[in-house]
């Protein structure tokens, strides 16, 4: 049993720090029953997460399995700095105000990840508000300005003359400290966190509050694209409040290569399961089509619900198989005698700008009433359309 759960533990895993401790923590709560403490940190800094948000979450779901309770830190004190790591310019202050609204969201969305009787909602800012100008002052005592130097991000902008703030400096002290206080056993974060994630071992070392915790670093997931990372501002995401025919969609379009990485990263189907049906697939008794699908209903039901999953999908054979428009869609009315299609287009959100507009009416991408628009100059007279871009993208008009 224990290792099945190591292996599951290690599952997409980039680097881990110190794995004999969390075998040990392991073997001690499967002899004795004893529970130890598991944390990840989300800054909220925009109110809804993605899929690549869930990495961790799928993660710390499988902890939660082998006896962790789960510290699910929202950072609502760290967020007003802002973290850092991987930028270039220092960033902007957000508001009390938006920070608590942005928490209350993710408290809203992880439960359809996480066991709420295993997970305990923390915010930073219950004791870094109380820590107070002296136990600041001694929090900065512990590191110095030239090992905080060396952090990647930090050096690239110290030698390119960008500005650094001091707040900047302070902000993965106070991560670190978050472990110092929590006395987690175990922290769970990107790669990209790697320094902070340091830190908290090497204040724990400081201040001498238990051994030092371990550290489970996971990718970056990618976005739709298959290159990217998976991010809202470059349109490549899956977000977790999205639709489910949206959500279902979008997983049907990612590659079949990227399809292996998503159900590593993000299903709750075990490694073994994972295998059988890859080796069904090499074998051609599986279509890569029919497996897609079973992540996709997989992820839809998780944010949704199994019927809406199912019905995701009845749309999508629809509107892909059968050639049909979906049931349900956004409806526009304009009172005009005519509209130009391009304008059409950008007034029914299907488009954001002319030009784009007019590269999808080229590339026979866009449909009016299911025929393809060939003339970037039509127009559209009195009556009802369906203006389709894409596969995915559809919207009734009303030309009154």
């Amino acid at each position: 049993m224990i290792d099945k759960a190591l292996k599951e533990i290690r599952r997409g895993s980039v680097e881990i720090i110190d794995f004999e401790r969390i075998k040990k923590l392991l073997e001690r709560y499967f002899h004795t029953g004893e529970r130890y403490n598991v944390k990840a940190g989300f800054d909220p800094t925009a109110p809804d997460l993605h899929l690549g948000h869930t990495v961790l979450l799928q993660k710390l779901s499988i902890f939660q399995q082998y006896g962790a309770n789960i510290q699910f830190l929202i950072g609502d004190f760290t967020a007003q700095i802002g973290d850092p790591t991987g930028k270039n310019a220092t960033r902007k202050v957000l508001s009390k105000e938006q920070v608590l609204q942005n928490a209350k969201s993710y408290k809203d969305q992880i439960f359809n990840i996480l066991d709420p009787d295993k997970t305990t909602v923390v915010f930073n800012s219950v004791w870094l508000d109380a820590l107070g100008s002296k136990g600041l002052l001694e929090l900065t005592m512990t590191y110095n300005v030239a090992r905080m130097l060396e952090r990647d991000d930090f050096d690239k902008r110290y030698k390119s003359n960008e500005s650094i703030s001091i707040s900047e400096f302070l902000y993965p002290l106070l991560q670190g400290y978050d472990s110092v206080h929590l006395k987690s056993d175990i922290e769970l974060g990107g790669t990209d966190q790697k320094f902070n994630l340091l830190m908290g071992r090497h204040l724990q070392r400081t201040y001498g509050v238990m051994d030092e915790q371990s550290v489970v670093m996971m990718p970056i997931l990618e976005g739709l694209d298959g290159i990217q990372k998976m991010s809202k501002s470059l349109n490549n995401y899956i977000g977790v409040t999205e639709k489910a025919n949206d959500m279902f969609g979008k997983i049907l379009s990612i590659s079949d290569e990227l399809m292996w990485r998503y159900y590593e990263l993000l299903s709750s189907k075990n490694l073994d399961d994972i295998a059988a049906i890859k080796t069904q697939v090499n074998e051609s008794k599986l279509h890569p089509k029919y497996v897609k699908e079973m992540l996709a209903l997989e992820i839809v039901e998780r944010f949704h619900s199994k019927k809406q999953a199912q019905t995701a999908k009845e749309e999508f054979d629809k509107i892909h198989l059968q050639n049909k428009v979906p049931s349900e869609m956004q409806c526009f009315e304009i009172k005009e005698e005519s509209i130009w299609i391009v304008k059409a287009l950008l007034e029914c959100k299907l488009e954001t700008s002319s030009s784009q507009a007019r590269r999808d009416i080229k590339q026979g991408g866009v449909k009016v009433n299911q025929q393809k628009v060939i003339d970037e100059q039509e127009q559209l007279f009195a009556g009802e359309y369906i203006l389709q871009v894409g596969k995915r993208k559809f919207a009734k008009l009303k030309v009154l």
